[in-house]
């Protein structure tokens, strides 16, 4: 694989142009004007059919001197930047990767630009950008229909296969094909009018056949599994794996088609515990299973639906004690799982639209765009972590991780307790019991609500919640002692210490228990740096070279 060095240095013995723009940057740079040109070069990424465009920061444009940069540095405030900048872009698309790589001892920023999605024009704020020479201009009328007219990718699932007949499809898929369909649309149509249909009419019906043809839908949800030779060389397997707490594999196994019936094969494989729970205020446990029924069976019929089949990867699903994982090859039609739970309605288009069709009929999923949406709840209403859903569309992966037990009794207890929380709150919040970053929107937001406190990435639940929930002893924990009692163990310290004076590092060995335990090591550095920092401007240390000496006022605040 290209290194990041190697694309630089393609990228450099070049002029700029409508896919590639360098920017000196060296301290700061305007984040719309930021916003500005990855909207005008994900636009012309597109037009000019390139799969990426990009922009480089500590490079001069016009001698390609490398200047260096310390814009946003740091891989905390790349996040923040790349989170916050995907609230005002076309469907919250955002840079691919955001690399840092040192060259001539300098910093060098590489920002990898998705062109944007077929049909779909790129905005910033509302107006969609272009280039023009070396400036940016919004996009002109021609450029918009030429992205909005763009054709449509052919539908593989819907592609008739040659020489393949009924007989390649299974019996009792067949049969329990037309038990489904029965009950999907028993409203309009009667039972016995479905019986009465021939083969051909009942699988015309259900978008698995055309012009007198089977299509690969038809294969895939009902076909045997000798059938899968007529698609070859699509892959269409899921692949159950167990593991241990270690991730160490214990057992695995393939499953092949028919996908209406190999469903419950699979989900029968998973060791769905029983749990038992005490609420608060009582002795009698609750009990529930570890994963619910249809959160896991949705996940997997999710996976089979938008598998991209032209990739040739099989559908993986991995169980572990503790959490469930499904992964799919193919990228992630909405763009960003916010995009997904936001939506009011069905998605426009579908990877698999004959394939989603037909699960449709044969009530696997649905496309009224609940699906998603639903598995968050129903993970809230059990007091369990919110999915994570890892989408790679440079390496056209995604992937879901479904929880089966607490990570953090804080976020758990603040459900129960009867605080009303909307879904998108009850995701922030489970964002920060994973110590994730979130947006400054949604700290704002949690904020106003007294539900978090503390600063950047080291944002923390409030105390009103900790007491709420009772978790103050963990809350004091993470927020460490409070300043005054720090000043006395550190004066207690210089006392100690005497003439000689005490580093910071031996202050950091006799009170890192007592600073905030969510802080990183760094961190927890930094922040005492500027507790010494303030007891100096208070005059009760004075700084000594690498040391820290009491003061007269110092000691005799300590004997205090």
């Amino acid at each position: 694989m290209e290194s990041y060095h190697d694309i630089l240095k393609h990228l450099l013995a070049h002029s700029e142009n409508e896919v590639v723009e360098f920017k000196s940057a060296r301290n700061s740079y305007d984040i719309d004007d930021l916003g500005k040109y990855f909207s005008a070069l994900s636009n012309e990424a597109n037009l000019r059919e390139h799969e990426y465009a990009w922009i480089v920061f500590g490079i001069d444009n016009k001698t390609h001197e490398i200047t260096g940069t310390h814009f946003k540095d740091g891989e905390d405030a790349l996040n923040r930047l790349k989170q916050d900048m995907s609230q005002h872009t076309t469907d919250n698309l955002i840079f691919r990767e955001i690399t840092p790589i040192i060259l001539d001892s300098k910093r060098v920023l590489m920002f990898k630009i998705p062109a944007t999605p077929r049909n779909i024009v790129m905005h910033w704020k509302g107006i969609a950008w272009s280039r023009d020479g070396e400036s940016l201009k919004p996009l002109n009328q021609t450029k918009r229909d030429e992205i909005r007219n763009q054709s449509p990718i052919p539908d593989w699932t819907a592609q008739l296969v040659p020489h393949a007949t009924i007989a390649d499809l299974d019996e009792l898929a067949l049969a329990t094909a037309r038990v489904m369909y029965k009950k999907v649309h028993g409203s309009n149509i009667s039972g016995e009018e479905v019986d009465g249909w021939n083969m051909e009419e009942f699988l015309s019906n259900s978008n698995m056949m055309r012009d007198g043809q089977l299509t690969r839908a038809a294969i895939l949800l009902l076909g045997k599994p000798l059938s899968l030779n007529k698609i070859h060389p699509a892959v269409a397997q899921i692949t159950w794996t167990l593991q241990d707490e270690e991730e160490i594999v214990e057992d695995y196994e393939h499953f092949s088609i028919p996908f209406l019936l190999t469903v419950d094969k699979v989900l029968a494989k998973i060791r769905n515990r029983t749990m038992r729970e005490l609420p608060g205020g009582t002795l009698f446990p609750d009990t529930m299973k570890q994963y619910d029924d249809y959160t896991i069976r949705e996940a997997l019929h999710n996976a089979i639906a938008h598998q991209d089949y032209t990739l040739q990867q099989r559908i993986v699903f991995v169980e572990s004690p503790s959490w469930l994982y499904y992964g799919n090859g193919g990228t992630f039609i909405p763009g960003t799982i916010e995009n997904a739970l936001e939506h009011k309605g069905p998605q426009l288009h579908y990877r698999n639209e004959c394939l989603c069709k037909g699960m449709v009929h044969f009530n696997m999923i649905d496309t009224v765009g609940r699906g998603i949406k639903k598995i968050y709840t129903e993970q809230r209403n059990r007091f369990f972590p919110m999915p994570d859903y890892d989408i790679d569309n440079e390496n056209k992966t995604v992937g879901v991780t479904i929880y089966g037990k607490m990570l953090d009794e804080k976020y758990s207890e603040l459900l129960k307790s009867g605080n009303q929380l909307t879904l998108k709150e009850c995701i922030w919040l489970d964002a920060v019991q994973k110590h994730r970053p979130i947006t400054k929107d949604a700290i704002e937001h949690l904020k106003s609500r007294k539900l978090i406190e503390g600063r950047g990435a080291n944002v923390t639940i409030s105390l009103g919640v900790a007491r709420l929930t009772h978790q103050v002893a963990q809350y004091t924990k993470n927020k460490g002692l409070a300043y005054d009692a720090l000043k006395k163990l550190i004066l207690q310290l210089a006392h100690n210490a005497g003439e000689g004076g005490f580093k910071r590092s031996e202050a950091f060995e006799a009170l890192e228990n007592s600073l905030p335990q969510n802080k990183s090591h760094n961190a927890k550095l930094v922040y005492l740096g500027r507790v010494l920092v303030k007891m100096s401007e208070e005059g009760l240390l004075i700084p000594n070279g690498r040391k820290w000496n009491i003061t007269a006022e110092g000691s005799k605040d300590f004997r205090l």
